[in-house]
């Protein structure tokens, strides 16, 4: 058994001083506020935090795509010729140098939505499923736990005579159809993978409710709504939204992540609500790309709960994409006080975890898993902004983390120049 002293921590969304917290296989045991003894742990420590929408391989992208100011085909470009020089080995030393980027962050849980899984011109692997074993084994390289969500994408989006055919390097994304895609997920370990549709855009109509129903009890990751254009041709193709299209499959429940839905109608928010869908927000990326802005407050009033992630990587910081959701809508409205900063929270860290099926992480109480991050209360961003949930989403950054725990075991001890040094030297052998 591992006892630990918290100086500072936020248990069940307020923060107490002195929290003893008690550690056996991995779990916490017993959790005492205004307690002593054990081995004392200076700063404010926070649950750990999770980040349920990732592509590792974007990564590589960060700095390189606003030249001449930059577009989202400028983007889509760049982005295509990474993928298209990936292989399982060079796939798994970037997620490695990537998830520790994100366990130096707090992160202690990643949903990477892998779609990168043939070769590049779209004959399997010998292990067919080895560029999702590659990130499987950089997850726990780095320390993080993971929620692999193999994504089923077949076609390279809307044509006037029905879907379009992948091409170029979209054909390594695609199995076929989707029976050939839930065959081929079926040889990836249950506990740690769930299922994903990249988009209404990349799986026909008639084989959504495949995928649907190979979710099984497992979590169910999409792409919804990003784009106006995506909106428009499938009202076109289909006479309804992606989301009614969804609803329609079976695809919507209270396992399914609805990522971004940033362009919704009434009845589309209504529907994810109604299905307690999560909504999972990538402010940074949907700023970087243009996308828009999603109406998180009108989903959670509906009944969906909030989720983040760091989908392109332009930024990985879940401080920032906490506050960013509250900051998008006050210059949407106009006006302040949308969300609290424990509502942020439990968004990052419980909400988060459950949409990615860990409903035992995120919070530090007796039988949840120890992930644990401890901040510095006193740094040039959090000095002077006191111990509370609101200086965590409002005031800290990722430069703020000290000390990152999964599991009851370090993870993270404050180097961030050797996270440094590994990025630039994975993303320079790829580049």
């Amino acid at each position: 058994m591992n006892a630990l002293l918290l100086e500072h921590a936020i248990v069940g969304g307020v923060v107490h001083d002195d929290v003893l917290v008690e550690i056996e296989d991995g779990r916490f045991t017993a959790v005492h506020p205004g307690a002593d003894g054990g081995s004392r742990v200076p700063g404010l420590t926070i649950p750990g935090l999770a980040n349920c929408h990732s592509h590792a391989f974007h990564r590589a992208l960060r700095g390189r795509t606003q030249a001449e100011r930059g577009s989202f085909w400028t983007w889509r470009d760049q982005m295509y010729g990474v993928a298209e020089r990936l292989d399982p080995d060079s796939y798994q030393v970037l997620a490695t140098a990537v998830f520790r980027e994100m366990v130096a962050t707090g992160i202690t849980s990643v949903g990477e939505f892998h779609y990168l899984h043939h070769q590049p011109d779209g004959t399997r692997y010998d292990d067919p499923n080895a560029m999702g074993h590659a990130l499987l084994a950089a997850a726990d390289e780095a320390g993080i736990r993971i929620r692999l969500l193999d994504a089923c994408y077949l076609s390279a989006g809307f044509g006037d005579g029905g879907m379009l055919p992948p091409e170029g390097v979209q054909q390594r994304y695609s199995d076929g159809d989707a029976d050939a895609w839930a065959a081929r997920v079926a040889g990836l370990p249950a506990d740690r993978a769930g299922v994903a549709i990249h988009s209404v855009r990349a799986v026909q109509r008639e084989q959504l409710a495949t995928v649907a129903k190979a979710a099984g009890d497992r979590p169910l990751h999409v792409h919804l709504s990003e784009q106006v254009l995506e909106n428009d041709a499938c009202l076109a193709a289909h006479g309804m939204t992606p989301t009614q299209l969804l609803a329609e499959a079976g695809a919507l429940g209270p396992l399914t992540s609805a990522v971004h839905a940033t362009h919704l109608t009434d009845e589309d928010v209504r529907l994810l609500g109604w299905s307690r869908s999560f909504a999972c927000f990538c402010p940074t990326t949907e700023r970087d790309l243009a996308d828009g802005i999603g109406p998180s407050v009108a989903l959670a009033g509906a009944g969906s709960r909030l989720t983040l992630g760091s989908d392109s990587h332009a930024v990985v910081d879940l401080f920032e994409e906490m506050r960013a959701v509250e900051m998008h809508e006050r210059l949407v409205t106009m006006q302040r006080g949308h969300w609290s900063a424990a509502e942020l929270l439990a968004a990052a860290t419980a909400d988060g975890h459950a949409s990615l099926g860990f409903e035992d992480v995120g919070r530090i109480a007796v039988g949840q898993r120890a992930d644990l991050v401890v901040l510095d209360p006193v740094s040039p961003r959090t000095a002077g902004t006191g111990t509370s949930c609101e200086s965590v989403v409002f005031a800290a950054t990722s430069q703020d983390v000290r000390q990152v725990m999964v599991d009851g075991r370090v993870v993270y001890d404050g180097d961030a120049e050797a996270v440094g040094r590994s990025l630039a030297e994975a993303i320079g052998a790829v580049s």
